[in-house]
């Protein structure tokens, strides 16, 4: 019996892995490798920052790293890291959900842990509620599997995710840094916000227990609460659904009584800037909008041709050679027609009064566009810290196996071409979470939001 037990566990060990779908032929994964390759370089709107030669030797590296991988799980980041190399929030790859029911990111049986960017460390700022005080809120994680937590983002982690900052690069691979299969182990240590180093191995696993500390805050499309001096503050969660339209027509004849708005935009991840911008026709007393201008790829086959045989000092004065260098070198844009959105909404039924618009990393997409048509408010502020700098048009398409993949097609810049993509909407007032205000449950932007407001009121016009 003795003999039999190590053969027990380790049969014992291995059923607890996850069993991941192996169902992709080699010619499969080429042809995935490939359709990804080549829609990149068809339709990528900033193909032109790319570096070419490097891109080519990425693809070409990557068609035997895909025909070695074991299943279909490592085929699947093999794309992710070649994807990664685009540096673009707006073009990703995504897992089939044969392999996404099989990979968590804070659940490890007895333990759930998440995981906050606070000054690059990664943090824990919410747990389970029953390992509250094992693992305190404030701890820091200092090492995985025996490396340095740097080490282990930048060999593990960061080669793997799409993003056009850096800022929201580093978010993303703390937040995700213990992502793994069921039955993958992550040895940690961790130092609490007392000092004390305390090991522990985190095996990925679903985790029953509901309860959270700190509760997890449940966000609705809309918000509305007051706060003294009647100021409103209106958190608007997403612009996907345009019932969050209904709900603040709803909510108008309320915030009518304001005399000062905060407007909280730090948890939209976009969705549609047409919703976004007709909440934005009430509180704005201009009668045009001016958004963002957009631009794309065009793909004239012929005009390439003859950019082949077309230098630099062909196009002085010579629109012909120009367009054809351009071609040749994927710089050839269609320009769309700009026209400012007309605000129809009577002087009567708006609210115009100092507003605060309160904005983070994770505002992104559609929710950018917004702050792009409020660029010129005067009586509206932003505080916060940058926004997520990536919005677009995505082209989506299916790769085999049941995953798929999109790729930004659209460049979108303010309207005097400023760009945003890559750099974030930047805020007038910068302020960000630190550790203590994660520990002590303060939001710092949110209070200075209400002291900037006191007491201001409208400019005449």
């Amino acid at each position: 019996m003795k003999k039999l037990l190590p053969l027990l566990l380790i049969l014992i060990a291995l059923a607890s892995k996850a069993q991941v779908p192996n169902t992709l032929s080699s010619a499969d994964k080429v042809y995935g490798l490939s359709k990804f390759w080549q829609e990149v370089n068809y339709n990528f709107v900033y193909l032109d920052k790319v570096d070419r030669t490097k891109w080519e030797n990425d693809y070409r590296e990557a068609i035997t790293n895909v025909q070695n991988t074991k299943n279909d799980y490592e085929y699947y980041r093999e794309l992710q890291k070649l994807c990664a190399t685009l540096n673009d929030g707006h073009t990703n790859i995504y897992f089939p959900k044969s392999i996404d029911s099989l990979v968590y990111k804070n659940m490890f049986g007895k333990y759930r842990i998440f995981l906050s960017n606070i000054d690059n460390k990664a943090i824990v700022t919410r747990t389970n509620l029953s390992i509250k005080s094992e693992v305190p809120v404030g701890s820091e994680i200092i090492e995985v599997n025996g490396k340095p937590t740097a080490e282990h983002l930048q060999q593990n982690v960061l080669p793997y995710i799409s993003s056009s900052t850096d800022y929201v690069l580093m978010d993303w691979a703390i937040e995700n840094m213990l992502r793994g299969l069921k039955g993958e182990t992550f040895n940690i240590k961790y130092k609490t916000p007392k000092g004390k180093v305390q090991s522990l191995a985190l095996t990925v696993a679903k985790t029953t227990e509901q309860e959270l500390y700190p509760t997890l805050e449940k966000r609705d499309l809309l918000e509305l609460k007051w706060y003294p001096n009647q100021t409103a503050y209106l958190a608007l969660n997403a612009f996907h659904d345009p019932k969050i339209n209904e709900m603040f027509l709803q909510k108008l004849p309320e915030l009518r009584k304001a005399k000062a708005m905060i407007v909280d935009l730090r948890y939209n991840g976009g969705g549609s800037t047409s919703i976004g911008r007709q909440i934005l026709d009430y509180l704005s007393p201009d009668t045009l909008l001016y958004g963002s201008k957009n631009s794309t790829r065009q793909h004239l086959a012929s005009f390439k041709a003859w950019g082949v045989f077309t230098e630099p000092k062909d196009t002085v004065s010579n629109e012909f050679a120009t367009r054809s260098l351009n071609a040749f070198q994927d710089k050839l844009m269609y320009e769309f027609d700009y026209n400012p959105a007309q605000n129809k909404v009577q002087q009567s039924e708006k609210v115009i009064v100092p507003t605060a618009i309160l904005i983070g990393h994770k505002t992104a997409s559609a929710a950018e566009d917004f702050l792009i048509y409020a660029d010129n408010q005067k009586h509206m502020t932003k505080i916060g810290e940058n926004t997520n700098g990536s919005t677009g048009q995505p082209f989506m398409f299916d790769l085999p196996g049941g995953g798929g993949a999109r790729i930004c097609t659209k460049k979108d810049t303010y309207p005097d071409g400023r760009e945003f993509v890559g750099y974030g909407v930047k805020p007038d007032i910068e302020l960000k979470m630190t550790l203590q205000d994660y520990i002590q449950k303060k939001d710092p932007v949110l209070e200075h939001a209400l002291k900037h407001l006191k007491g201001q009121k409208i400019a005449a016009k």
